[in-house]
C-alpha cells in the first residue's frame, strides 16, 4: 500500500511533546508561588530540552529573516529578531488552569539574555554547582519562549490553519494573534504575526 505524506513542521510536534511533560509534571509539582524555585532533574530536563530548542528556531529565524548578520547565540538573534516582529519582546502567553500569564522574553535585550536562558546556561556548564537554577520558574518561562518561537518560525503554517494540534497547558491569547480553530485536518493553532493579516480583526473580533 503506498503511503503519502505532507510536511510536518517538527518543531511544532517536539513542542508538543515537551508541553506534554509538562503537562504531566503538574501532576506531582503543583504551578504556584510556593513551588517557583522548586528544582528536579526533571525540571531540568524539560528547561534544557526547551532552551536547545530555542536555539535552533532563532537560528532558523535569522535565516527566515534574510539577515546578513553573523547569529552564533542569543544576544547575535536580538536585533534580527526583533526587526522581524516588535511583538516578540512583549508576547505574552496563558497557562489558564493554573491562573497564569507569561512574559517570557520580557526582560531579553540585545546585551542581555532573559533570566531563564542565563539559568539553562548555568546548568548547562556548571551543573555541579547551579542544578539549584533549574527551578520551576525557569522551566515554565523556557517553555512559554518556545511557544512564541515556534509560532513565529511557524507562522505562514499557524494563518493557514495547517498547525495541528493544540498545547494542553499554554494558549496565545486573542490579542497576540492567538487563536484555535477545528478544521479539516483536527484541531489547529492559528497565529496571525500582524493584525492586518488577522481577520477577526478585520472585523472587530477576534479568532476562533
Amino acid at each position: 500500500m503506498a503511503l503519502q505524506q505532507s510536511v510536518v513542521p517538527i518543531h511544532w510536534g517536539y513542542f508538543l511533546a515537551l508541553e506534554d511533560d509538562l503537562y504531566t509534571l503538574a501532576r506531582y509539582v503543583e504551578f504556584s508561588p510556593a513551588n517557583y524555585e522548586t528544582y528536579s532533574i526533571e525540571i531540568a530536563r524539560l528547561l534544557l530540552s526547551a532552551c536547545a530548542e530555542v536555539d535552533s528556531i532563532l537560528k532558523q529565524l535569522v535565516e527566515k529573516v534574510g539577515s546578513n548578520e553573523r547569529a552564533r547565540n542569543i544576544v547575535d538573534y536580538f536585533d534580527p529578531v526583533t526587526s522581524y516582529s516588535d511583538k516578540f519582546v512583549p508576547f505574552r502567553m496563558a497557562i489558564p488552569r493554573h491562573g497564569l500569564e507569561l512574559h517570557p522574553w520580557i526582560d531579553w535585550k540585545r546585551d542581555q539574555p532573559p533570566a531563564w536562558w542565563s539559568a539553562h546556561n548555568n546548568v548547562k556548564h556548571h551543573r555541579h554547582s547551579r542544578f539549584d537554577q533549574a527551578t520551576l520558574k525557569h522551566c515554565l518561562n523556557a517553555m512559554a519562549g518556545l511557544l512564541v518561537a515556534v509560532l513565529h518560525l511557524h507562522a505562514d503554517e499557524a494563518s493557514n490553519g495547517t498547525l495541528v494540534g493544540l498545547p494542553k497547558l499554554f494558549t496565545v491569547p486573542p490579542d497576540m494573534g492567538g487563536g484555535q480553530r477545528w478544521a479539516e485536518l483536527g484541531h489547529v493553532q492559528l497565529f496571525y504575526l500582524r493584525d492586518d493579516e488577522n481577520p477577526m480583526r478585520r472585523m472587530g473580533g477576534q479568532p476562533a
